[in-house]
C-alpha cells in the first residue's frame, strides 16, 4: 500500500490485489488485472519461485501473455531477524515494488 501510495504521487495508478491463497487462484482477478493494467508486479514474502509470482505467471501464459516483475526473496535460503530488517535485507519493500512497477511499465 505504502507503494501505491508513492506511485499515486508521482501520477502513476496501481492496483492492489490481496491474494489470500494460491489454491484455488483467483485466476479472474488476475486476468481482470493484466486487462486493465496491462502489467503485473507480484509481491510475497518468501521465495518467488514456486509461489504467488509463478502461480500468476502460468494463469497469464496460458491465457494472456502480460510482463510480469517478482518481488520476493530470490532463489536463497532464508534467515531469522526483526521483520522489518529481514524485508529490507531480501529486497521486499516499497521502495523495491515501485522499482519494479517501473521496470514493469516499460515493457508494456
Amino acid at each position: 500500500l505504502d507503494a501505491a501510495d508513492s506511485l499515486a504521487a508521482r501520477g502513476v495508478s496501481a492496483r492492489v490485489i490481496d491474494v489470500h491463497t494460491l489454491k484455488p487462484l483467483d485466476e479472474q482477478a488476475v486476468l481482470r488485472a493484466a486487462t486493465e493494467c496491462g502489467a503485473i508486479v507480484t509481491v510475497e514474502e518468501h521465495s518467488i519461485l514456486g509461489g504467488l509470482a509463478g502461480a500468476v505467471c502460468e494463469t497469464l501464459c496460458t491465457s494472456q501473455p502480460t510482463p510480469v516483475e517478482r518481488v520476493g526473496v530470490n532463489d536463497t535460503f532464508g534467515e531469522s531477524g526483526e521483520p522489518d530488517e529481514i524485508l529490507e535485507k531480501y529486497g521486499i519493500t516499497a521502495d523495491a515494488v515501485v522499482n519494479a512497477v517501473d521496470r514493469v511499465l516499460k515493457r508494456k
